[in-house]
């Protein structure tokens, strides 16, 4: 939405003519400066790819002012009511109704460069194209003779071909009206502690429960199938350590004994001796509370099993 807006205020550049020392007073002067802005009420943002991403864009540019129509052919029918947006039914028909077209769609083999030369004729004159997606589908080469020509007015790329981005490389160097970041468009502060502990989360999901069924970020769950060993597991024994999750192993590989170490380990390197432990059981001591402990000492030992 970021890169939507700037491409519409002209904020980039708008900025980077007042670094320049640029004088801005008078209409004509803000006229040049601002060449290509536009005004956001009316227009029609077109959607590629209506999955989470591509609905909250949706929602916030309907904020704005914007006509929003998408295009998403795996989508079941009967979004569009519930979200107050016009589907069409084609691709063709999105890049010739569309002022902006935006792009949140995933990259298989079927969509490499969704957005080459022949796409792009076939988009409004002047029309604003982002990607914030996958890299592979904009031709960028298709992409930077578009701009040098105007049939694109501006492009804001998040993702590129090549990867980190760099502008002394690529068919992109030389174009015009062209916002560039380093695939940043998902980072905040609070993303990145974010991401650390859902992958954690992750984690302690795919060995506590059942695989695939228990995973919510798995990036291959459709290659766990239920014909898979992990599906037919039983609860393992739990250790008061594990905080109460049922941890589940294949058969005869891991288990956990009594005192919290790892019991003989059979069956992972074929033709070996069976490893076992000979360390003594560890006696802990009982819990003693803090001189300044303001929670009880067992308030932690109970999380829910999708939590650290």
């Amino acid at each position: 939405m970021c890169h939507i807006l700037n491409l519409y205020r002209r904020t980039t550049w708008l900025h980077q003519a007042l670094r320049e020392g640029t004088r801005v007073q008078s209409v004509e002067q803000i006229r040049e400066v601002a060449s290509g802005a536009a005004r956001i009420r009316g227009e029609t943002l077109g959607i590629i790819g209506l999955g989470r991403v591509g609905q909250a864009v949706a929602l916030r540019a309907k904020t704005f002012g914007f006509n929003v129509i998408f295009y998403d052919p795996y989508l079941s029918d009967g979004i569009e009511r519930a979200l107050g947006l016009q589907r069409v039914s084609t691709l063709q028909d999105l890049l010739f109704h569309s002022d902006c077209v935006t792009l949140h769609c995933s990259l298989n083999e079927h969509n490499h460069h969704l957005i080459n030369d022949f796409t792009i004729k076939q988009m409004r004159q002047g029309a604003f194209l982002v990607n914030t997606a996958r890299g592979g589908l904009v031709d960028e080469k298709a992409l930077a003779q578009a701009l040098k020509e105007g049939r694109i007015r501006g492009a804001a790329l998040d993702v590129h071909e090549s990867e980190p981005f760099s502008f002394s490389q690529g068919p992109l160097k030389d174009a015009p009206n062209l916002i560039c970041t380093p695939h940043a468009a998902w980072y905040s502060e609070q993303a990145s502690i974010e991401m650390r502990e859902e992958a954690a989360r992750e984690i302690r999901r795919a060995i506590t429960g059942r695989i695939p069924d228990s995973l919510k970020n798995c990036v291959n769950k459709d290659h766990l199938t239920a014909a898979t060993h992990w599906a037919s597991m039983d609860p393992g024994v739990v250790h008061p350590e594990l905080n109460g999750a049922a941890y589940r192993y294949p058969p005869g590989v891991v288990s956990v004994a009594p005192a919290g170490l790892p019991t003989a380990v059979e069956g992972i390197v074929p033709n070996a001796m069976p490893l076992s432990h000979a360390h003594p059981a560890v006696v802990h001591p009982p819990h003693a509370p803090s001189p300044v402990q303001t929670v009880k000492p067992e308030a932690d030992r109970d999380h829910p099993s999708d939590q650290l």
